[in-house]
């Protein structure tokens, strides 16, 4: 199998475990980074054995794929050129700053045949994948991602830096189109929003109610998924998956083999408890190697520009929504 050559651009505290992987991977040649602090690409090349360079474009004529791990202020321009330079493109969430920039990125990709995927990194979480392969038709959906304060990360909202995520978890299982989005949130110790609710109404009768916060004292990453007859409970912080299912009592001892529990009701059904089983792994690790497969096989990586574009999209109208809502309201807008 023929190693694809990668590069790195930006290795700060996240570029620097895309370097440990890539280093660490058969299938992959690191070829270099780059960065325009030469004093830590110096120091990275060292510690991964690669070569730094000081020219952007003499590391893309190296290259057949990239991980672009830098401020979001500067994905479209970067990305932009690596996809004009004919290399393939895995760029962190959020895609751009714009969904204008993202369809440009998007279209660009297409017409060079080049593989653009966004690192939405929950998506590769064990708990999420446990229940890829489910029959799912949610009806009601709850998040909550709590995390503890760290400065790094607050120059932007809450909704781009934490929400975004569970956006994108929830757009991959509801398949349908927005009706409506109601949104609140404040600013408590930033100047943007550390705090946030948000309610999606879909256009079939699914909502999606988002919490977030980057202010709580213990961190929380929980989804839970309602539908007919089937409660899914997702603990991705601790990778751990319950769901509690309604069946025909008779059905019970076809599926003894995963059960954990049942409780018999009186009208002839029974509750089903299950954990199914979750393979533990490293969750960038994952992503990577998708990606790499995707730029190998040519085919549709698992969370593609598109996915990105509308999960852009979507917290986007939600940071616009809180913005009126705190104008109603009489908050001092600080930024």
């Amino acid at each position: 199998m023929r190693k694809i050559r990668v590069g790195v651009i930006g290795v700060g505290h996240l570029g620097r475990h895309h370097l440990r992987i890539y280093s660490e991977l058969p299938e992959a040649e690191l070829t270099g980074i780059y960065d325009t602090d030469l004093v830590k690409a110096k120091a990275k090349a060292e510690e991964f054995n690669t070569r730094h360079f000081e020219n952007l474009n003499l590391l893309l004529e190296k290259t057949d794929a990239v991980s672009l791990v830098v401020p979001t202020s500067f994905h479209f321009s970067i990305g932009q050129a690596i996809l004009k330079k004919g290399v393939n493109l895995l760029v962190e969430k959020p895609i751009t700053e714009t969904v204008d920039q993202a369809q440009r990125l998007i279209s660009l990709a297409e017409e060079k045949n080049l593989t653009l995927q966004v690192g939405h990194i929950e998506r590769f979480n064990p708990a999420f994948q446990a229940i890829r392969g489910m029959n799912l038709e949610p009806k009601f959906i709850e998040s909550h991602r709590l995390a503890p304060f760290v400065p790094r990360g607050t120059d932007v909202a809450v909704i781009l830096d934490l929400m975004v995520h569970d956006i994108d978890l929830i757009l991959s299982l509801v398949k349908d189109k927005i009706r409506s989005i109601e949104a609140a949130g404040v600013p408590v110790v930033s100047e943007s929003e550390d705090i946030a609710n948000a309610r999606i109404t879909f256009e079939k009768g699914c909502v999606a109610n988002i919490t977030v916060s980057r202010i709580s004292a213990k961190p929380m990453r929980k989804l839970r998924v309602f539908q007919k007859d089937t409660y899914i409970s997702m603990d991705l912080l601790k990778k751990k998956v319950e769901i509690y299912r309604l069946v025909d009592a008779g059905k019970v001892e076809e599926q003894e083999e995963t059960v954990v529990g049942k409780i018999p009701l009186e009208s002839g059904k029974s509750i089903l408890y299950q954990t199914p089983e979750v393979t533990d792994q490293d969750m960038l690790t994952s992503e990577i190697k998708s990606f790499l497969a995707a730029v190998r096989e040519k085919s549709r990586p698992q969370v593609s520009g598109e996915d990105g574009k509308r999960a852009l999209g979507v917290a986007l109208e939600i940071v616009k929504k809180i913005t009126e809502h705190m104008e109603r309201s009489g908050w001092e807008k600080r930024y």
